[in-house]
């Protein structure tokens, strides 16, 4: 008889950190989904053009993915503090450029932007939670 022994994926102090990261990457991708295939009635609703839409969606899409992927890496802290990182300075690069008024948005379309923000934040605020428990 043999035995095989191998290294667990994950310990118990980190599977927050990899459970927000794939929530995360879930939503990013199933909503990239749903706006790349409402990209027209998306537009209308929003303010910005069809294409802006598709390719927005389509990068959430591809953003989800690589995140799912991440989410897997042994060292996990990294990848956590720089989605971290990356979730906040999105925020603030989409405060600057509502307060900018840099896009032309209808209501509808800054209500759902400001949504997605408070998503992306509270995404964030749990990845960083799991960043800590792993210090």
């Amino acid at each position: 008889m043999t035995a095989i022994v191998t290294r667990p994926l994950s310990d118990s102090t980190d599977s927050l950190l990899r459970f927000a990261l794939r929530s995360d990457a879930t939503l990013c991708a199933a909503l990239g989904l749903l706006v790349a295939m409402a990209a027209d009635p998306l537009s209308r609703l929003s303010g910005l053009s069809s294409t802006f839409e598709w390719v927005s969606g389509a990068a959430l899409v591809g953003y989800g993915a690589l995140l799912y992927v991440l989410a897997a890496v042994p060292d996990v802290r990294r990848v956590g503090v720089g989605v971290v990182a990356g979730n906040v300075g999105f925020a603030v690069a989409v405060g600057a450029v509502l307060i900018g008024g840099w896009l032309p948005l209808t209501p509808s379309g800054v209500v759902l932007t400001i949504s997605f923000t408070v998503v992306t934040l509270a995404f964030a605020t749990v990845q960083y939670l799991g960043v800590r428990r792993l210090a």
